[in-house]
């Protein structure tokens, strides 16, 4: 079936629910088919995962026409005792720094490996 990311087999150190968030946190009107593309997983997955963040207050949205822009809590605490007082902007700053370090430079490496 078209549209529909392949499986991913095995674990994987984080979750869906963060990958959904650091997705929005990239582009905050971005939508939910392309964040589905970019997590791998399906846009009725994705829509759950946006349902649980609004949910327990750590994403909101305002509709704009057919589109939808995200505001994410940047000081809402991360649930898991494990991570206590660590905050959703801290997870994003690990996640965004990843990320830049894992972009292509213009001679086509990524920064992680030069």
């Amino acid at each position: 079936m078209d549209g529909v990311p392949e499986p991913h087999s095995g674990w994987t150190f984080l979750t869906n629910h963060a990958r959904v968030l650091a997705a929005i946190a990239d582009d905050h009107s971005v939508r939910i088919r392309d964040i589905a593309a970019h997590c791998r997983l399906t846009e009725r997955a994705v829509q759950k995962i946006i349902a649980d963040l609004e949910q327990d207050g750590y994403l909101s949205h305002t509709r704009e026409g057919r589109s939808n822009t995200y505001r994410i809590d940047p000081g809402k605490v991360l649930r898991h005792p494990a991570e206590a007082g660590l905050t959703v902007a801290s997870l994003l700053s690990l996640l965004i720094q990843a990320e830049a370090d894992r972009a292509p430079t213009p001679g086509g490496q990524s920064h992680a490996t030069t």
